[in-house]
Order: structure tokens, then C-alpha cells, then sequence
């Protein structure tokens, strides 16, 4: 909690993180009906190179963030504070799920979750999803109408959540693969890729084999299901992975309205989905989906904002649902860079991190096809292999002198050259070493 003075929540991060994760976590308090005061960072008076806060300063190469959920001497926080804070961590455990590539799962009993899109209404939402306006009021604690974009609402329903996948195939990566382009290929998500094989970064190896989402438990031809207490049909098109718009045409409803024991027809889902053609071209499309944002777009295929708005004539960051955009594709001509990705951090210019991984400008220039030195907090970047560095994972009883020791070079460097900010190391954490 904070004090002294003002209103709403603050998320502080770390001088070795973008702002990312941080603006994210605050949007997520924000969604819940907090007040949205800042995200920043705050270094130490003393040393301005170190953080502020202990939390910081002392937690090696991780991503920590100081939360304030409120000012405890202010009457209207402290309210919030009693009556909605857990709702308020719980938004935090959502935007951390979300950030790093997880499926999030709400609370058992908790019900579903519906994102407020352009352009929706408590009434649109009520009618989409079969349930009347005040239950959305009463479950969500809403004492006005008004909605925010990205917001999300609970729905009421049973909780259940659909049967993942029972068995998989693999595929092996091979050189220009991205996780965008093997999800595209075979028909299933980044997202899901990344759940099914525990990854906690879109970065790949050649020769990599990564387990493949096969067949769900899905409903034949003469599936049926009877409604239960708490059941809507958003509820049940969400389950069976349909929609409202199919169910009530399958079953000639005129209305949203159920009846507990109400037997309805499910539509019949080929039983093994057949993989899309692979791109051919240079230039592969994606169509903007609820709740997309050009961040989140440029997040999951692995692209820059800046990328996106250029390959799509952009003078803005609005979104239409339902808008294609062109993306990177692959091309089987193609021959993309092998290296290392980097992600732009605060402070960040391509000669520091030239020299970082020594290499020259010139090789990451090329290696990502940039046309001016301009970078932007949180851009990837391919970092080229160079003959002058290597990498060594840490081992048991390993320290950075007898590291630096062991290959020439000095502390500092390996420090500056992994973006160190102490000594300490963990057993399996790889260092670059550079000459």
C-alpha cells in the first residue's frame, strides 16, 4: 500500500527492464475500476546507474516489479482497498500470465471472462452471451454503465474449462522458422505452442523439436448437450469451441434464453484439422482479433510496432476487429540470420549493443534489415554470431572470476556482455563470453 497523499495504483520496475510488463500489470489494476496513476522507474540518489528499492537492485537478471495497489490514507483507496483488492491481484496474476505466453485460467467458481471490445455495451454484451444486464451488473459490482475497452467481465457459466489435448505430434525447427510460422502452418496458436512445450520465450533452436497440438475431444455429427444451472450459450459455444450465432441456428432458438435440462445439438468438427499451405510469398496476413492491440500483434509474431505500421502503411495504433494486416512471411528462398535476439532495453543504442556482443553496427544492421539507427524500448533484434564470443553454461560452484579465468577475459566484460548488474549466478543460467 501507499502513502502519503493521492489516489489510485503504481507499478515500479527495474532499470534493466523495458516497460513492458509493467504498463502491463497497471492496465490489468486499471481494467478492475482502480485509478491508473504511473509506471516508472526510480534509481538511487547516491548511484543514479542503481535502483532505488532493494527489490531491484538484488534480484539478478529477473523482472521484478513493486506494485502499490493504493494509497491506504485515502478514504476512497482504503475502501477499494477492503472490498477489491483481491480482484485487483488477481488482475496482476492475469497480465503475468498473458505477458509471459500462458493460458490463463481464473479462479475455480470465478466463471468465465469476457473482454470488452470497441464498441460494446452492457446490453450488446448481455444479448451476445445470453444473460440479462443486471446479472452483469451484480456479478461485476458495476454501479455504472460505463465500459472500457480491454475490460473484462465475468459471465456467468460453471467454470469448467474445455479437455486439452490427449496426445501430440512433433515437428523439428528448421533454419527461418519462427513460432508464428510453425502455429500458422499446423493451425493452433503461439500461445499454444508455447503452453503445450513450456516455453518462456519465442526464441528457437534449429533441430528443436517441438510437441504439435493433435485432435480434441470434439463433438460428431449427432452430439448433443444438455444445459445445466449456470449455463449460457456463450458458456457452451466457448466449451465446444463454436459459436452463440451457430448454436442458435443449429437448434432454430429465436432467443438467448435456456432452460436447465433444454437438450441442444452441438456441430460436428472434423475430427484431425488439415495444416494451412505454408507461405509461398514474402508476405503472410493476420486478422485483428477482440482485444488485439498492435503491441500484442507485433509481440506474438515476433515483430516490432515499427515493422508492423510500415508493412501496413499505419499512421496510428488503431485496430479494427476483422482488419488484415500483412505480416513477415517466410519465403522458401528466403535466408534469414542466425544469431542471438535481444530485446531493446531503456537506454539502449545499437553501438552499445554492438559492443555488448561484439559484433559491429553494420552486422545488425544487416542481420534485421534496419534502415536508420532509431530503436524502440522492447524491438527485438537478431544479434549475428560472431567468431570473437562463445557460450558457456554456468556450473555448479562456477563464480564470474574463475569464469573470466577460464576464458581470458575479464569480469567486467562478461558482466557488460550478459547485461549483469551483480556477481551472482544460478546453475544452468548461460553467459556470453566474449573475447
Amino acid at each position: 500500500m501507499n502513502s502519503p497523499g493521492g489516489e489510485g495504483a503504481e507499478v515500479v520496475y527495474a532499470l534493466r527492464n523495458s516497460s513492458t510488463l509493467a504498463r502491463n500489470v497497471l492496465e490489468a489494476i486499471g481494467s478492475e475500476g482502480q485509478i491508473m496513476r504511473k509506471y516508472y522507474q526510480r534509481r538511487l540518489p547516491e548511484d543514479p546507474m542503481k535502483d532505488y528499492y532493494f527489490i531491484h537492485r538484488l534480484t539478478g537478471q529477473t523482472q521484478p516489479l513493486l506494485v502499490e495497489y493504493g494509497f491506504i490514507d485515502n478514504a476512497n483507496d482504503s475502501k477499494k482497498l477492503q472490498n477489491d483488492l483481491l480482484d485487483y491481484v488477481e488482475a496482476v496474476v492475469r497480465a503475468l500470465a498473458n505477458y509471459g505466453g500462458y493460458t490463463y485460467v481464473p479462479p475455480e467458481g470465478s466463471g468465465e471472462y469476457y473482454t470488452v471490445q470497441k464498441g460494446d455495451s452492457l446490453w450488446s454484451i448481455a444479448n451476445k452471451l445470453g444473460v440479462s444486464v443486471n446479472e452483469l451488473r451484480t456479478l461485476n459490482n458495476l454501479t455504472t454503465d460505463t465500459l472500457q475497452i480491454g475490460q473484462q467481465l465475468k459471465i456467468p457459466g460453471t467454470g469448467q474449462t474445455p479437455t486439452p489435448p490427449s496426445s501430440n505430434t512433433t515437428y523439428t525447427v528448421q533454419s527461418g522458422d519462427s513460432l508464428w510460422e510453425i502455429a500458422n502452418r499446423f493451425g493452433t496458436t503461439v500461445d499454444e505452442l508455447k503452453r503445450l512445450n513450456n516455453l518462456t520465450s519465442n526464441t528457437l533452436q534449429i533441430g528443436q523439436v517441438l510437441k504439435l497440438p493433435t485432435t480434441t475431444t470434439t463433438p460428431d455429427e449427432n452430439a448433443t448437450y444438455t444445459v445445466q444451472k449456470g449455463d449460457s450459450l456463450w458458456v457452451i459455444a466457448d466449451r465446444f469451441n463454436t459459436t452463440v450465432d451457430e448454436l442458435k441456428r443449429l437448434n432454430n432458438l429465436t432467443s438467448n434464453t435456456l432452460q436447465i435440462g433444454q437438450v441442444l445439438k452441438l456441430p460436428s468438427v472434423p475430427t484431425s484439422p488439415t495444416p494451412p499451405t505454408p507461405p509461398t510469398g514474402e508476405e503472410n496476413t493476420y486478422t485483428v482479433q477482440p482485444g488485439d492491440s498492435l503491441w500484442s500483434i507485433a509481440n506474438k509474431l515476433n515483430i516490432s510496432v515499427d515493422e508492423l505500421k510500415r508493412l501496413n502503411n499505419l499512421t496510428s495504433n488503431l485496430l479494427q476487429i476483422g482488419q488484415v494486416l500483412k505480416v513477415p512471411g517466410s519465403s522458401n528462398n528466403e535466408e534469414k540470420p542466425e544469431g542471438t535476439i535481444y530485446t531493446v532495453k531503456s537506454g539502449d543504442s545499437l553501438w552499445l549493443i554492438a559492443n555488448r556482443f561484439g559484433v559491429t553496427v553494420n552486422d545488425i544492421i544487416t542481420a534485421n534489415n534496419l534502415t536508420s539507427n532509431v530503436l524502440s524500448i522492447g524491438q527485438q533484434l537478431i544479434i549475428p554470431t560472431s567468431s570473437n564470443q562463445t557460450t558457456y553454461t554456468v556450473q555448479k560452484g562456477d563464480s564470474l572470476w574463475e569464469i573470466a579465468n577460464r576464458f581470458g577475459t575479464t569480469v567486467d566484460a562478461i558482466k557488460r556482455a550478459n547485461n549483469l548488474t551483480s556477481n551472482l549466478l544460478s546453475v544452468g543460467q548461460q553467459l556470453i563470453i566474449p573475447a
